[in-house]
């Protein structure tokens, strides 16, 4: 059973990438190019297949993982939106959300490992 839920999955991913490469992906905006549709909905489907693993994680580890995989996509998408629009404050947005889930991540680690925040 679990061999074939991995299967299934690899199926759909393997799917997705080909629908994303191959098929004409019509531009999300108008100031947006191909490549940057496409890296977009790279992007969307990963946060949605993080956004999964945080809902149905087996374990606290693993949705921590996941969460801090989602805080990385943001920070792409942060990077994505500001390539073309050439606005800086993008950037400055994805700076303080790696920060923030930097330091998040690490004090829920420690909460899982069930010390105190000064060890």
């Amino acid at each position: 059973m679990k061999n074939l839920n991995w299967i299934s999955g690899l199926v759909v991913i393997v799917i997705m990438a080909a629908v994303i490469l191959f098929c004409p992906v019509p531009s999300m905006l108008s100031w947006q190019s191909n490549f940057l549709a496409r890296a977009f909905l790279w992007l969307l489907i990963c946060a949605m297949m993080c956004l999964f693993r945080i809902l149905r994680g087996p374990t606290a580890p693993d949705r921590a993982v996941a969460v801090d995989m989602l805080g990385i996509l943001i920070v792409g998408f942060c990077a994505i939106l500001s390539l073309p629009t050439g606005r800086d404050w993008y950037i400055d947005i994805g700076l303080a959300w790696a920060l923030q889930s930097f330091i998040g991540i690490m004090a829920l680690a420690k909460y899982l490992e069930g010390k105190d925040f000064d060890e």
